[in-house]
């Protein structure tokens, strides 16, 4: 699958920077409806000097992180009236499910749909691949904020 948003185009979505910025790429992306992203996991990563050492392993928090960055760069795509310095926060985390190990050289594809919106509130589920072997699944919600709040 091509790239549709390589990460130049990404950071334009994203306020997230190094360390905390998790999506390299966007494969697809259906307005209102869907997203497909990368994240390459890498040895350099900063938690995994810490998390678990001699068995380097990417924190699960840090998977749903990554789904809900792709859901912002969705959520922000699909919208006309953004507003500039607004800015988007978990409002809640559900139904959370870690079934693999995320480790060094893989390549976490996340998968996220909107199941509901209404006005700043997105309810959205994600779930994230090593290959075709799911790692991590999630509901969550996500709201918008904007500068003033």
């Amino acid at each position: 699958m091509k790239k549709v948003m390589d990460i130049h185009e990404v950071l334009k979505y994203l306020p997230h920077r190094q360390p905390f910025l998790l999506i390299d790429c966007v494969l697809q992306i259906t307005e209102g409806e869907s997203i497909i992203a990368l994240k390459n996991v890498t040895i350099n990563e900063p938690f995994f000097e810490g998390h678990f050492p001699g068995r380097p392993v990417m924190p699960g928090v840090l998977m749903i992180e990554a789904m809900a960055q792709a859901a912002v760069v969705l959520a922000k795509y699909s919208m006309k009236d953004f507003k500039e310095g607004s800015l988007f926060y978990f409002a809640g985390i559900d139904e959370a499910r870690f079934r693999r190990i995320v480790e060094p050289g893989d390549q976490l594809r996340l998968e996220v749909k909107k199941l509901k919106q209404k006005r700043e509130l997105w309810q959205l589920e994600g779930n994230a691949y090593v290959g075709d072997e799911l790692a991590c699944s999630s509901k969550f919600l996500s709201v918008l904020k904007g500068p003033e709040s």
